[in-house]
């Protein structure tokens, strides 16, 4: 089986609030579009301590091609972000966020805020580094802030790297990557899909109208991922 098929339906088998419970380790999402990109990195997915499934069309792959059933479960308030906001909101837990640029993260902080009354963002920043020393440097400010809760956005693979790099300087809490939720969050305050759209599962329609830099994206998902998918299946490769 396929290591990044595996390490989801593992981290499947625990709920949120276990993960939060448990208080440490590193955590990621895999959606059909970052699917392709995680088949040439799986030794860095792999050093990851739980993987989610982000997307319908990932999902109902999995369920084809493995005979398992699991969640789709995202970094957004359609999903995981406000179980996880909540959850420090309600036991004091920090959090620190590294993502997007500056001015976004600093109104996605001020929204945060306001949407969860007594939510301790310890620490924020935007997501671009110089060169890998400063990443190195970020790295270690973060495991000296103690943060319980690390948020990180900034791209698919550096964001895995970073948070990796975070892991291997020391530190101790739970960290989530979360794509481009935070400047998500700077536009439109916490809520970024409406109801009616996570309802009948457009939410990738609705990120094309609203993000038109994401439509190549989404279409390469379509027609690209189910030939590698299924090729991963029956090569291992």
């Amino acid at each position: 089986m396929s290591p990044l098929i595996d390490k989801i339906l593992s981290t499947d088998k625990q709920s949120v609030e276990q993960i939060l419970k448990g208080g440490e380790g590193i955590f990621t999402f895999l959606n059909p579009v970052s699917y392709l990109d995680a088949l040439k990195h799986k030794e860095l997915f792999s050093s990851f301590d739980g993987i989610f499934a982000d997307g319908g069309l990932l999902v109902k792959a999995i369920k084809i091609a493995y005979g398992a059933t699991v969640k789709r479960r995202s970094f957004d308030m359609t999903s995981l972000a406000p179980i996880v906001f909540s959850y420090a909101a309600k036991t004091g837990k920090s959090v620190a966020i590294v993502a997007t640029k500056q001015e976004m993260v600093e109104k996605a902080v001020a929204n945060l805020e306001k949407s969860f009354k007594g939510l301790n963002i310890c620490y924020y920043r935007n997501g671009y580094f110089k060169g890998e020393q400063e990443m190195d440097d970020e790295a270690k400010k973060i495991v000296s802030l103690h943060p319980d809760i690390l948020i990180v956005g900034m791209g698919i693979i550096k964001q895995e790297q970073f948070l990796l790099k975070v892991r291997d300087a020391g530190y101790q809490g739970i960290g989530f990557t979360c794509g481009g939720f935070i400047h998500q969050t700077a536009q439109d305050k916490a809520e970024y899909y409406p109801d009616w759209v996570d309802k009948h599962g457009l939410r990738f329609v609705y990120r094309m109208y609203k993000e038109p830099h994401t439509r190549k994206r989404y279409v390469k998902a379509a027609f690209v991922f189910p030939v590698r998918f299924m090729f991963e299946k029956l090569t291992g490769k």
